[in-house]
């Protein structure tokens, strides 16, 4: 339980950072969809830990191994399964934490909860469990990329109080991995660093926001009441670790205008799309993709464990205080922009699925009345564009 995601591109991810691995399930992937295995991996390398100065030095190769549901390089429309063995594990780093509780982590939720937890690296809560999200994800991004042309590219916005200016327009995956904090303004990059190497060395850490644009939706996205896409899309970008808050299109600060200036005009369009003069909606109205790039932000906190004393309880409510050993990222956002995109992809290619099965049914319509028949089609050709 709750180690589940999506209806019918459904993932079920496995693992705990200090076991013997971690990996995913994925089911409802269509057949036949040739696989780019090495894009695979590239996404898992710009999840890993240890590849940068900014980053845990935990070392670990993070290789995927695709133990089901593909062959030569193909689909077969079963259950994909895939595993990353864990290789660095230093479970004796954490021997402090058998006792005392890491404030605002999840030890202390998970020991009420079960009256057990994997306290080496935090087991599930770690962001470890997160290689499973990235490579479902990475399939997913093929299999939109492949059928409609969508993109999604997120980079990093802010650390702590360093925000950076970017054109959603414009910024490319490029120029996101031209620098090692994933930020596309490279000015603004260099002072992103050094900020978290200096609050890394106070032994303390940082937050900050992370942007991302889906370029090329499909229409029609979404359900209404309670499986619209920008409440699903909520939903998966909040159950990443470390993740606080969430915005799509103008967000919090649409609030501080007057309907008339949030609302986004539609344009007159002779292909027959919906197109609007404004994006404040980001994307999605009623719940529902409208062509529009989507837009969202995800607001993350600074990592909860730190090398400095801080007061807190153990197991048996005892006060006392923990300086925490181990190897942690004194920010998470640069190594959190592939899990973004990931869970972004994820629930694209499952609404892309349950939208493709409801414009199938309508074409099976063919028996019924003429005009019932065309209205059918014109429905499906709509959603299929």
């Amino acid at each position: 339980m709750g180690s589940s995601f999506g209806t019918l591109f459904r993932i079920s991810t496995f693992g705990e950072s200090h076991g013997g691995g971690v990996g995913v399930i994925l089911e409802g992937c269509p057949p036949r969809l040739e696989l780019d295995v090495p894009a695979i991996q590239a996404e898992l390398d710009r999840r890993k830990p240890g590849q940068s100065k900014i980053t845990t030095p935990r070392k670990e190769a993070d290789q995927v191994e695709i133990l089901s549901g593909v062959m030569d390089g193909m689909t077969l429309g079963t259950p994909i399964a895939m595993v990353v063995r864990n290789k660095d594990q230093r479970p004796q780093d954490y021997q402090e934490m058998e006792v005392a509780f890491r404030p605002s982590h999840a030890d202390a939720t998970y020991q009420a909860k079960y009256g057990i937890q994997a306290r080496s690296g935090g087991g599930r809560a770690s962001a470890r469990e997160t290689i499973g999200r990235v490579a479902a994800g990475a399939i997913a991004r093929q299999l939109l990329s492949k059928v409609h042309g969508t993109e999604v590219v997120a980079w990093v916005r802010r650390i702590h109080d360093l925000e950076a200016t970017v054109d959603i327009n414009a910024v490319n995956r490029e120029a996101v991995e031209a620098n090692i904090v994933r930020c596309p303004d490279a000015a603004m990059a260099d002072r992103m660093i050094e900020r978290i190497e200096a609050i890394g060395r106070e032994g303390d850490s940082c937050g900050g926001l992370i942007e991302c644009v889906v370029r090329r939706p499909p229409v029609g996205l979404g359900m209404p009441v309670f499986d619209k896409l920008e409440a699903d899309l909520a939903k998966a970008v909040m159950s990443l670790p470390a993740t606080k808050g969430f915005e799509i299109g103008s967000g919090f600060a649409g609030t501080q205008l007057k309907g008339s200036e949030h609302n986004d005009a539609f344009l007159p369009s002779d292909e027959g799309r919906l197109r609007t003069a404004t994006n404040n909606s980001g994307g999605i109205q009623g719940g529902i993709s409208n062509g529009e790039p989507i837009v969202i932000r995800v607001a993350f906190k600074p990592p909860a464990t730190s090398r400095n004393a801080q007061q807190t309880i153990n197991d048996r409510g005892q006060a006392t205080t923990l300086a925490a050993k181990g190897r942690h990222d004194p920010c998470v956002l640069p190594r959190a922009v592939p899990m973004v995109e990931a869970m972004v992809n994820l629930v694209l290619a499952d609404h892309l699925l349950r939208q493709q099965g409801q414009c199938s049914l309508w074409l099976s319509l063919i028996h019924i009345s003429e005009p019932t028949r065309q209205e059918a089609i014109s429905y499906a050709v709509f959603c299929l564009k």
